[in-house]
């Protein structure tokens, strides 16, 4: 696809870029580059210098930190529109996380004094920012307590809720349309990989979902709710 069609699409993805006037959209066509990854590729890494910040266009992006032993912590699961690597930008810092391609995806790369440079110059484009920001903090403050203060079961039942937030389901109205692996559920609850297996067959006994590999549908809803809750 032309690379001006591509960028085109960018000013619908997300509220901070609608905003932009002509001629700040015309100036940052000129500057922005439209990436393709695939799966498993590395966008950031916890500790490098904040050189650019992101809006994914397409596909998935893992948030994800590394604790005792190298086990990752997926902190966010990304869709299309959402920005990342802006917080660091902001701040001139380092990333403070590492940014992966869950699967193939596309994605708009945006140069941090270009980014700064709309910031000081667009109020609307600022506020938009901040609202951004404001989300990604609230976010942050729910999974801090949903993995510090939850027991297994609630910690797995709001990582199948977050999914089915995120992502919808497939056609048929039940199915979760990311395929995720053991290993990627367990660290976005917190847990060890056998934890995450034993409890999602606790999950299936009690028929709250069934699970085909890495095809999980949700029956009972509103019981995944309860659990997540009071776990």
């Amino acid at each position: 696809m032309n690379k001006s069609i591509e960028i085109s699409n960018l000013w619908e993805l997300n509220p901070i870029w609608s905003v932009l006037t002509e001629s700040e959209r015309e100036w940052l066509s000129e500057r922005v580059n439209v990436i393709q990854l695939a799966k498993n590729t590395i966008i950031h890494s916890e500790g490098d210098k904040a050189e650019h910040m992101w809006t994914l266009a397409t596909g998935k992006v893992r948030i994800y930190k590394e604790g005792v032993g190298q086990r990752a912590q997926i902190i966010r699961l990304l869709k299309a529109q959402d920005l990342f690597g802006f917080r660091a930008v902001i701040a001139g810092d380092t990333y403070t996380s590492y940014a992966s391609a869950f699967e193939p995806c596309k994605i708009f790369q945006v140069e941090a004094t270009d980014f700064m440079y709309l910031l000081r110059k667009n109020n609307r484009f600022c506020f938009e920012v901040m609202t951004a920001l404001a989300r990604d903090l609230a976010v942050s403050e729910v999974q801090t307590v949903n993995l510090t203060q939850k027991h297994i079961r609630g910690r797995l039942a709001e990582a199948l809720l977050t999914i089915r937030r995120n992502y919808g389901l497939d056609e048929d109205g039940v199915t979760l349309a990311l395929r995720i692996s053991r290993e990627d559920l367990a660290n976005m609850s917190n847990m060890t990989t056998s934890n995450a297996i034993r409890t999602l067959s606790q999950f299936a006994q009690e028929d709250l979902i069934a699970v085909d590999g890495r095809h999980i549908r949700i029956l009972d809803e509103d019981a995944l709710k309860k659990v997540s809750r009071i776990g």
